[in-house]
């Protein structure tokens, strides 16, 4: 469900162009064993999209062309092929990131998967909405914070947050910007370290995507068009040259290419026409225009959203 303001034709969101790609997003599937309040796809443990093996090796096929294979979900890991699809990206030199929620480590017939992370040394990208049990257990459900902490614990005991890179995430609670993301990074590993002894390497901010579930809660409670005013009225040009899409692309569980995982959830297609990412081989993407729409101001709004965090301090 997307409601929206007419933002674009009252104010028109800038023409954006791709830089030279470096990332391969990849959602292969949108099964989870948590049901997020923020969650922009829509994830939980009823849903059974999955990506086939016939697009995962679409997948590797397309590796040699970018450094960074970041795979997300839904959680990811419950991708039968996941572990095989890391190891395939690790043996072609490819930096791999894994978009985390933390308690699949400790799912069960998961009770290795800290440990094949951290030999295949994946950049780890964690979310954890705030560092207090109230608000991490409102936002995601009772038990998710202590969960959370025991499966931090573990990956600090394997090199994670020092000789290996895990990064977490911070979601507003509701309808509003991030705080300035280096200030709330101390905050987090202060209350972190002193509370739990736990370590990491970089906070990023998230500003809430106005669509799918949380733009559903936006319009149930009255505040879609508050917050869509919001965005827009924090909107930063500086921020334009460093949005994700410029050097990103997003491919969904079936193979079909987007500029980002946003549009992906609306179903606007890359360069306006659905295209398999097993067709881009021929196709020049450096250069070519971004589908915009509303809530692209998301990503521009404030100090800047993107899947590595604040894109300014």
């Amino acid at each position: 469900m997307h409601a929206t303001l007419p933002l674009l034709r009252q104010y028109g969101f800038p023409a954006l162009r791709r830089k030279r790609l470096e990332t391969l997003q990849v959602n292969v599937g949108y099964r989870c064993n948590q049901s997020c309040v923020h969650c922009h796809v829509n994830a939980g443990p009823a849903r059974t999209e999955m990506m086939p093996p016939e697009v995962i090796e679409d997948v590797v096929a397309f590796l040699p062309r970018v450094a960074t294979l970041d795979i997300t979900g839904g959680a990811p890991e419950l991708h039968p092929q996941f572990r095989s699809l890391v190891s395939r990206a690790r043996r072609l030199g490819k930096q791999v990131i894994d978009r985390c929620n933390l308690t699949i480590l400790q799912e069960p017939g998961q009770g290795d998967l800290a440990e094949f992370l951290a030999r295949e040394r994946v950049e780890i990208i964690a979310s954890l909405p705030c560092y207090t049990l109230e608000l991490v257990d409102r936002q995601r459900g009772a038990g998710v914070y202590e969960r959370s902490i025991a499966a931090l614990r573990e990956l600090n005991r394997l090199g994670y947050g020092d000789r290996l890179a895990l990064n977490l995430v911070y979601n507003p609670q509701g309808p509003s910007l991030p705080p300035a993301q280096d200030k709330l990074e101390a905050d987090y590993k202060r209350e972190l370290g002193e509370r739990h002894g736990v370590r990491f390497n970089r906070l990023y901010t998230l500003a809430n995507m106005p669509i799918q579930r949380f733009g559903s809660t936006l319009v149930s409670k009255g505040t879609f068009n508050q917050y869509m005013a919001l965005l827009h009225t924090s909107h930063r040009d500086e921020n334009l040259d460093s949005v994700m899409c410029r050097s990103l692309i997003s491919v969904d569980w079936q193979g079909f290419v987007y500029d980002c995982d946003f549009n992906q959830m609306l179903g606007v297609p890359l360069g306006g026409r659905r295209v398999r990412l097993a067709e881009l081989a021929a196709r020049e993407l450096e250069g070519a225009s971004i589908a915009v729409r509303d809530h692209c101001f998301g990503c521009t709004a404030g100090q800047g959203s993107s899947c590595g965090g604040a894109l300014h301090a």
